[in-house]
């Protein structure tokens, strides 16, 4: 259990690898230091041993141009200015201080033969001290890559719990996995517990989602089923012609209610007994659509005309195929006036395009900025509640929906 906050850790874990590595740099450097002080008395102390017992004097102060090294004569004469001067050429390092008079100079000398490394040495202590920088480097990215990691510990945690969680498939098992006790009352804790809360809701959702499409799959079919079978009943007894003809008209409200069940039911189901896998031809849904709609072309004189020019044979649903289609072709023989057609129905591999002409007196304002909705951007008010339902059936199968209308014509394709 984690008595900080998660912000609390992660500083402290910056301020541990800082504090690491501060003191790490800084006995590196200390050590460096104290190695070059050892190295030059160790080199002084070997020059002064090798010409014993003649004592060298590497340090030597000049106040006359002349005494100086026949080296330094040329350049003394230029008169430089007070500061420290480097003769690589020479090992030798010079400083400029005030003389005895302001127009003089005086020159300490210190001749460095012998105790400065040669160049191939320099080289080899550069390789050591960039082995050292990089190992301390190294360190210094693995540690922090591990104190990081005990710092976010519980975010992982809990992201890994997350990954692992079906929302289709909630269990038991995966209300005990993201328990928010096991988080403790930090900011972790407090994203874990908001996620508990989100998965209950969801569980009660697809619950209450279940027993509503249960029971009103029974519930609204049965009062259908029963009026479908009196409607039988009733065309096989004697009827006069007007009796019929309000029977026949009981019996298209019928098949439109049963339809628009079954339609808002395929909305509502969160799956459907891998129905949305099921192969299908697309020309017989066709065919028995303009069957149950033809009814609505009843004294208009208006032709409809399939151009069948593939036969697709596409993966979905195939109840919600035929709902998508009836709602085309039910939209296009109601907003078809007498004498306007024909209806051309256009079947291809991989579309299905419905297409009817309107009228060109428009006397509604609302029709007419419908009918100049652009391809894409469909706007499914005017043309009947069933093309809002078709986008979402087209979406839930990977089918695409489109809307074009102008002064003229209304044009409607599936793709699949």
């Amino acid at each position: 259990m984690y008595r900080l906050s998660l912000r609390k850790r992660v500083a402290f874990a910056f301020a541990i690898c800082v504090a690491v590595l501060s003191l790490a740099w800084g006995l590196a450097f200390f050590g460096a230091i104290r190695l070059s002080e050892d190295r030059v008395l160790t080199q002084q102390l070997q020059v002064a041993a090798q010409s014993y017992p003649a004592m060298t004097m590497n340090l030597r102060g000049y106040e006359e141009v002349a005494s100086l090294p026949e080296s330094l004569r040329e350049w003394a004469q230029t008169n430089p200015a007070e500061g420290l001067y480097e003769f690589e050429s020479d090992e030798l390092h010079v400083a400029v201080i005030p003389g005895n008079t302001e127009q003089r100079r005086a020159f300490v000398v210190f001749d460095v033969a012998g105790i400065e490394a040669a160049s191939s040495e320099d080289w080899w202590l550069l390789l050591v001290i960039t082995g050292v920088v990089g190992t301390l480097g190294a360190l210094g990215f693995g540690l922090g890559v591990v104190v990081m990691r005990k710092a976010v510990a519980p975010v992982a945690q809990l992201a890994k719990v997350v990954a692992d969680i079906d929302p289709q498939k909630l269990s038991a098992e995966d209300h005990k996995r993201i328990e928010s006790s096991r988080f403790g009352d930090d900011e972790v804790g407090l994203l874990a517990r908001t996620i508990e809360k989100t998965l209950e809701r969801i569980s009660a959702f697809v619950e209450r989602e279940r027993y509503f499409t249960g029971s009103a799959s029974h519930e609204l079919r049965t009062p259908v089923t029963v009026i479908t079978g009196a409607l039988e009943l009733l065309e096989q007894s004697d009827l006069s012609v007007a009796d019929a003809k309000v029977v026949d008209r009981i019996r298209r409200a019928t098949l439109d209610m049963k339809t628009t069940i079954e339609m808002f039911l395929c909305l509502a189901r969160e799956t459907d007994d891998g129905l949305y896998d099921k192969q299908f031809l697309v020309m017989p849904l066709v065919n028995q659509a303009i069957e149950q709609q033809r009814h609505l072309l009843s004294g208009k004189s208006v032709d409809v005309e399939v151009d069948q020019l593939a036969k697709p044979k596409i993966c979905g649903h195939p109840q919600a195929f035929s709902i998508a289609v009836n709602n085309l072709v039910r939209n296009a023989f109601e907003h078809t006036l007498a004498g306007q057609g024909p209806i051309t129905i256009l079947i291809k591999e991989h579309e299905l395009l419905v297409t009817n002409q309107v009228s060109a007196l428009v006397t509604n304002q609302e029709s007419a900025d419908e009918r100049h909705t652009p391809t894409g951007a469909p706007s499914f008010h005017g043309y009947g509640l069933g093309l809002g339902i078709v986008q979402r059936l087209c979406e839930r199968n990977g089918w695409s929906f489109s809307l074009h209308a102008d002064e003229a014509r209304v044009a409607t394709r599936l793709s699949w």
